[in-house]
């Protein structure tokens, strides 16, 4: 399987969109799980490492810093 690079504060998309119908999340916290933040609602969800790796589709938006 590929590791897919992702880093803190970029925008992500994941395979399931929001129950508000956005599908950009934005990633605030990142260890053994990450804590990722939805850009329609602020809802933010703490999800393992693991299982956000399978989840995530692609990112949107790398963060530059």
């Amino acid at each position: 399987m590929e590791q897919k690079e992702f880093d803190l504060h970029d925008v992500v998309e994941m395979k399931k969109p929001h129950p508000c119908g956005v599908n950009k999340w934005k990633i605030i916290r990142m260890g053994a799980d990450i804590r990722i933040k939805c850009e329609g609602c602020g809802h933010s969800v703490m999800i393992p490492r693991r299982e956000f790796a399978r989840k995530m589709k692609k990112i949107l938006v790398k963060h530059e810093g």
